[in-house]
């Protein structure tokens, strides 16, 4: 179904609220393609068509939502009986609501690719066959591909609610994604690479082959570091996985529960004044842009840290009303979910520190990072306190040298906010949304063998 048609649908349930009563329906249609190859043949092959729709119905402060996997008419029309009934039992709050228009403008941001349309299943299997292929040539070291990837979606929403809010967005995207096996006779180490794009003309298949070979084999031999207090130097990826950790705290609904370090500092320096982000979900390179959010209010830039002073958090509707702030337009949702706040497209700003290699060279004592593992038990997001699995190449005097591994990093967030030392002017855009250049981050505890 087109972004219109939703729209019809949604709006059609959204206009029979009665007096007193507030509705909101969310609705999306999407296509996808999923592949998996493994020694030149097809492992998994999976085309899936989905659709749902979210009604949520507020009353004298009760919230009912209903949803379903299907726009089947007769299904559709039950939802909004769903919720009604579903509010008669729900507890009384006085924060409960759906968006009410802000006046902001949506951006107009192109988002879909008709080019996907072009590629037939043949041509994407042929480009997971072949980074498998290319991945296998590329070294006598390299004996096997762990998994070769590829995935695209085409995708459409749409929202209407009775406050007169009426929303309708699409998009595309394309992904690869393989991992590489290393073997010098002695140790295996694998090395994982992949890149996203609107559509699979855009994404660069060199780079990935390229990036996952030389992880592989830039871990053989590793062992485990002597334990001391380094600099670690991220490149944009892994800056990327370290900063969207941080973004997941400067969120309205962990600040209204206690459970961010960073509640009640607005206005203060929280981190190193080398370091600037925000959310900028209308930056329409960044494949975490939309026009709309996840209740139909206009996306905008948010600025969460500036010269490292804290700004503020994301909200949307329901938190920025608890909290007195209003919706900064970052609601996020899936058609069939509740709406809640989040960072769409995390940005953080270039420095003047050159490149990767540059900031290499500034180094004293340190590791260049190729992955951290842990990221989902090792951090704790109420106290900020981390400790994460690591793998990379000790840098000493400027120099990568041996590559090291069963080590780990711990630190806080606070603390790794503070001790940005260099800011790289090598901002990418990556296939998660996040736009960020490498970071050098000092006085981190690396945890290895005794001295």
């Amino acid at each position: 179904m087109t972004p219109d048609e939703l729209l019809m649908l949604a709006s059609r349930l959204a206009e029979k609220a009665a007096p007193g009563e507030q509705i909101e329906v969310a609705c999306s249609h999407g296509e996808s393609t999923s592949i998996r190859v493994y020694e030149g043949a097809v492992e998994s092959l999976t085309q899936a068509e989905n659709s749902g729709i979210g009604v949520r119905v507020i009353r004298d402060g009760r919230e009912g939502f209903a949803s379903a996997g299907t726009l089947d008419p007769d299904v559709v029309d039950q939802m909004l009986a769903q919720a009604r009934d579903n509010a008669r039992f729900a507890e009384v709050d006085p924060d409960a609501g759906i968006a009410e228009p802000d006046g902001v403008e949506a951006v107009d941001i192109d988002l879909w690719r008709d080019e996907l349309a072009d590629y037939s299943i043949e041509d994407k299997v042929a480009m997971a066959v072949e980074i498998e292929a290319r991945v296998l040539a590329a070294d006598s070291r390299i004996v096997g591909v762990r998994t070769s990837t590829y995935g695209d979606g085409a995708g459409s929403f749409a929202l209407a609610s009775s406050n007169g809010i009426r929303a309708a967005s699409r998009s595309t995207s394309a992904g690869i994604g393989i991992q590489a096996l290393a073997d010098d006779g002695n140790q295996m180490q694998t090395g994982y690479a992949g890149d996203g794009a609107r559509e699979p003309g855009g994404l660069d298949l060199d780079e990935v082959v390229d990036r996952a070979v030389r992880q592989a084999l830039d871990l053989l031999g590793s062992r485990k570091p002597t334990t001391r207090t380094v600099s670690l130097v991220l490149d944009p990826r892994l800056a990327a996985t370290m900063m969207s950790v941080i973004a997941g705290t400067l969120n309205g609904g962990r600040v209204i529960k206690g459970r961010t370090p960073f509640a009640g500092r607005v206005g203060e320096t929280i981190a190193s004044p080398l370091l600037t982000f925000s959310d900028e979900p209308i930056d329409p390179d960044s494949l975490g842009a939309d026009a709309y959010d996840g209740e139909g209010l206009a996306c905008r830039s948010v600025p969460l840290v500036t010269d490292g002073v804290l700004r503020g958090f994301v909200w949307d509707s329901y938190t920025g009303r608890r909290g007195g702030s209003g919706s900064t337009g970052s609601a996020q949702r899936a058609a069939r979910g509740l709406p809640s706040p989040g960072v769409h497209a995390l940005s953080v700003a270039a420095g003047e520190g050159g490149g990767l290699d540059d900031l290499i060279a500034g180094v004293e004592d340190g590791v260049l990072v190729f992955s951290l593992a842990g990221l989902h038990s090792g951090v704790n997001a109420v106290s900020g306190d981390l400790s994460l699995g690591v793998e990379g190449r000790m840098i000493r005097n400027g120099q990568l040298a041996e590559p090291i591994g069963e080590a780990t990093v711990g630190s806080t967030l606070q603390r790794l906010l503070l001790d940005v030392e260099a800011v790289g002017s090598d901002r990418i855009h990556l296939s998660s949304g996040i736009s960020t250049p490498s970071l050098v981050i000092g006085d981190v505890m690396l945890s290895g063998a005794a001295a």
